[in-house]
């Protein structure tokens, strides 16, 4: 597998490297010792699913605040998404700024979401599931995030006139608001 820096630190594209025969082909998605020679977490705890009917269905930005911060893998396993990540470290150099990535069922690409990053999605098709590797369980006391459509973020999300946010998500304060996570 590829891992390639985004924009921002600690966060990482990651690619599969395909082995091809005449049967398909196999690639690794996941390798702790991969991961922590690129200084990645390679904890595994939780993989969660999420299936999606309709496109401009919008998740986020989400997070778990410390002590219970989590890193996530990400992929779009069917359809496809534009993933966002927003760097809310307090004292980080990228505090504030955001990536946006397409993955698709199609491209088998993941995002590395280190802890202390906000995370969402919008989905591009109809029928679009995505899965999270998490390198913590659930903490329901210690779940966050920040609205979606902040101005001073100006996420760019395609579909954002036809959106389907949840309440819980139009309800997050906004990045002015929101209090840093600890920093790097």
């Amino acid at each position: 597998m590829i891992l390639t820096p985004l924009d921002l630190p600690g966060a990482f594209l990651v690619e599969p490297e395909p082995i091809r025969d005449d049967r398909g082909w196999f690639a690794r998605a996941f390798c702790a010792e991969t991961f922590a020679a690129h200084g990645l977490d390679p904890a595994l705890r939780q993989i969660n699913l999420s299936h999606n009917a309709r496109a401009g269905t919008l998740r986020g930005l989400h997070l778990q605040r410390a002590p219970e911060a989590e890193a996530k893998l990400v992929r779009c396993a069917r359809g496809r998404i534009l993933d966002v990540i927003v760097d809310v470290r307090a004292g980080s150099p990228s505090f504030g700024r955001h990536v946006a990535i397409e993955l698709s069922g199609a491209d088998h690409r993941q995002v590395y979401v280190p802890r202390g990053f906000a995370h969402g999605f919008q989905t591009l098709e109809d029928l679009t599931d995505v899965v999270y590797c998490m390198s913590t369980d659930y903490a329901p006391a210690a779940q966050a995030g920040i609205r979606f459509d902040d101005p001073d973020l100006a996420i760019a999300w395609p579909l954002l006139d036809r959106a389907i946010v949840s309440d819980r998500d139009r309800a997050f304060p906004l990045f002015a608001d929101f209090a840093p996570e600890p920093g790097p």
